[in-house]
């Protein structure tokens, strides 16, 4: 796909509560940090925190070279064991966070009418200064015919987060195409994140046993630590490397 230089990665606690939103935080660390060391852009557009300080969601848009052939194959839900900080008792614990990777093109193909979209503005909150907090900068948009509904919060003017929003929306729509309709939009998305239950998962991560282990490939990864630093390349290239 050489039209493809920005991705939107999306992720989502599920299963474990608060130590599933601090997993989901860690994944966006991880891959906001590999974003750096491989050059790329990463800006989170919208995000949903959690009490202890995690992520019930958050979406990140990525962009440079090679980052959707780099990272298409993170989507799927992806399972952490270890023993949360706040554990009292030693006592490990599984959680989950399901990540999906859709795909912004340079060249949009979906058609995407004015009438089928219900925009609103909001002011932002969080980070940014007063000007974001002042003036409804953030934007809210609907697509009327699906029901999808995405958030733009990140840039300081409504027109770059409507613009970003548009895009975001665009490639949630065209993942939902890929099977020649929109009605198919949450089948197909679920088909990515999956249900978010313990038992479905692509990757699980083992922090008392060091190992990451990829159930797809059938392969396992150790230095867990210094992966969830951004050191993805023994996983990237794992996959590069398949037949």
């Amino acid at each position: 796909m050489p039209d493809i230089k920005s991705i939107i990665l999306e992720i989502r606690a599920g299963a474990g509560g608060n130590e599933a939103a601090l997993f989901a935080a860690d994944l966006a660390n991880m891959y906001s940090r590999f974003a750096a060391k491989q050059g790329w852009g990463a800006v989170i557009l919208d995000e949903s925190r959690s009490e202890l300080g995690g992520y019930k969601e958050v979406f990140l848009e990525i962009s440079g070279v090679g980052v959707y052939d780099k990272l298409k194959q993170e989507s799927g839900v992806h399972r952490v064991q270890r023993v949360p900080a706040t554990e009292k008792s030693g006592r490990v614990h599984t959680s989950t966070a399901s990540v999906a990777v859709l795909p912004i093109r340079t060249e949009v193909k979906t058609d995407i009418k004015p009438q089928d979209l219900e925009i609103t503005f909001t002011r932002s909150g969080g980070a940014g200064g007063q000007n974001v907090n002042k003036v409804e900068t953030a934007v809210r948009i609907t697509h009327k015919p699906t029901g999808l509904t995405v958030k733009c919060t990140s840039e300081r003017s409504q027109q770059r987060n409507r613009e970003k929003a548009l895009a975001l929306l665009a490639a949630k729509l065209e993942s939902g195409q890929a099977s020649q309709a929109q009605s198919q939009l949450a089948d197909e998305r679920r088909q990515q994140i999956g249900t978010q239950d313990r038992s479905e998962k692509i990757r699980t991560y083992n922090f008392l046993q060091d190992r990451i282990t990829d159930h797809r490939i059938k392969k396992s990864f150790h230095d867990i630590e210094r992966i969830m630093e951004g050191n993805l390349d023994k996983i990237v290239k794992a996959f590069s490397n398949l037949p």
